[in-house]
């Protein structure tokens, strides 16, 4: 494969909770935002956004994604060839690595994360996004848990907001957990769907996250909804705790 450069340009990542009043619990962790499970029926309110503006990230808001040994972070670098800010766009790249001396990785890509500075327990995420396209790309948009309430991966769980690969015409939308990896429980519900998409124009990538539901969004419109269900093991639903948001090129 001869990799050259593509990117995941994000621009406005917002979250949003319902009103009148957020709930706000963790006194240890003031980053945390919970909501009560009877507020889903109010109005939204805006707790927390980014518009990207400025050269640098914000770092009271993201991390860098650190480099690890997954197939979704092997090439994740702190390197600032990766991370790329202006006029309100944060360009995350993947590129030929410039230097294989000092890392011998072939590629690096960048990511940011909020973990450790903002999760939240239900609500509205969008994030909008332009998406590069090329054999081997994998930007993802994504959510993981803070505080690990039930173990270790995949014990917490997964929300896949968007992933997008190669030159695909679609978005995958997801969830994964230990109901749907390790008991194998992948239509009971279907724990995924796809939508169709022009991924190098400017779209918004959303989830409405409710005690009983996962609401999958693209451009404002539901695409895909993952049901809490009753009778089946309690491993199926993890998604009773606050998450934090990944966004990330990957390869």
């Amino acid at each position: 494969m001869i990799l050259k450069r593509f990117f995941i340009l994000a621009g406005t990542a917002l979250c949003l909770f319902s009103a009148c009043k957020v709930n706000q619990k963790m006194i240890d962790k003031p980053y945390v935002y919970l909501q009560k499970e009877n507020r889903s029926d109010k109005k939204w309110k805006l707790v927390w956004e980014d518009d990207f503006e400025g050269k640098e990230i914000d770092t009271t808001k993201w991390s860098r994604i650190p480099a690890g040994s997954s197939d979704w972070n092997r090439h994740m670098s702190q390197e600032d060839e990766v991370f790329h800010l202006e006029n309100g766009h944060l360009h995350l790249l993947g590129i030929n690595n410039p230097d294989t001396l000092k890392d011998p990785r072939p590629f690096i890509t960048g990511g940011i994360w909020s973990k450790g500075k903002f999760a939240f327990q239900y609500g509205r995420i969008e994030i909008r996004a332009k998406l590069g396209s090329a054999q081997g790309a994998w930007p993802a948009m994504w959510m993981l848990a803070e505080l690990d309430k039930y173990g270790k991966y995949p014990m917490n769980g997964e929300i896949d907001i968007m992933e997008h690969l190669n030159f695909d015409k679609i978005i995958y939308q997801t969830t994964h957990s230990h109901y749907t990896l390790n008991l194998g429980q992948k239509q009971n519900p279907p724990h995924g769907g796809t939508a169709p998409v022009d991924a190098g124009e400017f779209n918004v990538y959303g989830l409405s996250w409710y005690p009983d539901r996962l609401v999958f969004q693209l451009n404002g419109k539901d695409t895909f909804i993952y049901p809490r269900k009753a009778g089946v093991d309690k491993t199926q639903w993890p998604y009773d705790q606050p998450f934090f948001i990944l966004i990330d090129q990957q390869l």
